[in-house]
């Protein structure tokens, strides 16, 4: 049960800590992003305690923000330890990737050192994988080369040492802190000189230099555009980081604007951030074809008399970030051994299909001035032209085609289709598994998964539920169609597979099922689950009765 509801963990991890690290670029001041940081470790990774060391102007570090415990707020909140204190601390224990982890059993030896600390009070471990009360874990925050700062955490909710997958998520969150953290400093320098540009009316003439400077000397892109006049979005000026960042000098940036720039897909996002200023996360071309996915904030420079002047666009480089989040969302999402969809993602598509209001409830509730044919002539075959009742925007209803008027006198299907689930059961596998070992059950499996994906359309999803258990989903499909597709599925999967030079055989049980709104997705995979076995029972007796 553990290893089957791993990926909803992981899939709910990924999306909470995604929400924590969007948290960190929406504060308004340092303080603020510094506290969110604090704040993110306890709600996104589950530590009970979490403290921001910052490294300051004389190189030693202060505590700046505290999360999880009033007690530690007070008693730790703006004392300072020694840079010599921390480097001896991030030279010793464990190394895990960028992270440092200092044991108990060795850990004791800085208990008279200067660094604040607060030990959080707990029994001892009874596993050796249990977190001990002197346990120490350190993310380190760099800015380059730099050491910006070092978030500490202590004592995970679980009672356990952090697992690889907590480990993984620590280190991009610490180094997403330290973008927010410079981000939040580059912004307040920022917002002091265009309050002092604001104050005067020649105060941008007046301030060129120093715009300048921070401009063109700006660790990340930043860029000018116009915002009035026939050349609206034109860039006039892009910084030295902006230029090395999309492969482009400046004279030839200065030919674009960055709706030239935004990958297609992107457009409508870019527009509404352009429009009224503000931030998104989008993809840029670079001059070799590629497409880098960057964080885009924009600010409207206004003048008092004349209007908006000018858009002021900073870039900052996240594609590491969302490879990363690629990642993590695939293999939450996807079966480990075969690539498939997993059991969770082939629920999710399953149910991004399905609405609560069933065939009855549709035909009875449906306005006809909102609705029109889809061109199969059948009357219940609805397509709505705004939102339905339930809210969904343009939702096309899936109802079963033996819910439509069954099937014709002549075993043709009347023309209706639906979404197919085709709910497979490999026979055989169970003494395969057993005579090989299961290595070779893996090797069919990873098989299977191919010839059943190369049996399908582009389009149709293939899923793997667990153990032998695959499903197809398979949508415009009839009645026919979808029994059609089944047996050649099945005749797909005879050929004998090869594994470790020996040749085995497997065959395949299919239970043909329909979604319709108005049933969940487990109701789906239940209804076709059956029809798999009452498949799988027919083929048992007529093998029997053949032999």
């Amino acid at each position: 049960m553990e290893a089957e509801s791993e990926p909803y963990v992981r899939l709910g991890t990924l999306r909470q800590l995604h929400q924590v690290v969007a948290g960190l670029n929406t504060a308004r001041s340092l303080a603020e992003t510094l506290q969110a940081v604090a704040d993110g470790a306890v709600a996104g990774l589950g530590f009970e305690l979490s403290v921001v060391n910052l490294v300051g102007p004389d190189g030693d570090l202060v505590v700046a923000a505290v999360a999880g415990s009033s007690a530690a707020e007070a008693l730790m909140g703006g004392r300072v330890g020694s840079r010599a204190s921390w480097e001896r601390r991030l030279s010793m224990g464990e190394a895990w990737g960028t992270l440092r982890f200092i044991p108990y059993e060795v850990g004791w030896v800085l208990d008279g050192d200067d660094v604040p600390s607060w030990v959080t009070e707990g029994p001892e471990p009874t596993t050796p994988d249990g977190w001990h009360p002197g346990d120490r874990l350190l993310a380190p925050m760099y800015s380059g080369s730099d050491l910006l700062g070092v978030v500490s955490v202590d004592r995970p909710r679980n009672g356990k040492r952090p697992s690889a997958w907590v480990r993984e998520a620590l280190h991009m969150y610490s180094n997403q802190a330290a973008v927010a953290i410079s981000n939040a400093r580059l912004r307040s320098n920022m917002q002091r000189a265009l309050i002092r540009l604001e104050r005067e009316q020649q105060a941008l003439r007046a301030s060129e230099e120093s715009f300048r400077q921070a401009f063109e000397y700006a660790p990340s892109g930043m860029a000018i555009a116009e915002m009035s006049g026939g050349h609206q979005g034109k860039l006039l000026r892009a910084n030295d980081a902006l230029c090395r960042l999309l492969g482009r000098p400046a004279s030839i940036l200065r030919r674009y604007s960055f709706a030239d720039l935004v990958h297609p897909e992107d457009k409508n996002l870019f527009d509404r951030t352009s429009a009224e200023g503000g931030r998104a996360e989008l993809r840029l071309s670079r001059r070799d074809g590629t497409y880098l996915w960057v964080h885009l904030r924009n600010s409207v420079v206004a003048d008092a008399a004349d209007g908006p002047r000018f858009l002021l666009t900073h870039v900052e480089d996240i594609e590491e970030r969302k490879r990363h989040e690629l990642q993590l969302a695939h293999r939450a999402s996807h079966d480990a051994l075969t690539g498939l969809p997993n059991s969770a993602e082939l629920r999710s598509r399953l149910g991004r299909r399905l609405c609560d209001r069933g065939q009855d409830e549709q035909t009875t509730q449906e306005d006809p001035a909102l609705a029109v044919l889809d061109g199969t002539g059948d009357e219940f075959a609805y397509r709505y032209a705004g939102q339905d009742n339930n809210g969904f925007d343009h939702h096309v209803h899936a109802v079963a085609p033996d819910e439509v008027g069954g099937v014709a006198g002549d075993g043709e299907d009347r023309g209706t289709k639906g979404l197919a689930v085709l709910f497979c059961d490999l026979d055989g596998f169970k003494l395969i598994n057993d005579r090989y070992g299961h290595h070779a059950g893996d090797a069919v499996l990873v098989e299977v998964a191919r010839r059943l994906t190369g049996g399908v359309r582009d389009g149709d999803t293939v899923a793997r539920l667990g153990g032998d258990e695959f499903v197809v989903l398979a949508d415009g499909l009839g009645r026919q169609d979808a029994a059609d597709l089944a047996e050649r599925l099945r005749a797909e999967l005879l050929p004998p597979i090869r594994v470790d030079g020996r040749a085995v055989r497997v065959g395949a049980s299919f239970g043909i099922g329909w979604a319709a709104c108005g049933m969940t997705a487990d109701e789906v995979l239940h209804s076709a689950d059956q029809r798999m076995y009452m498949d799988k029972r027919s083929r048992s007796r007529n093998h029997k009765r053949a032999g």
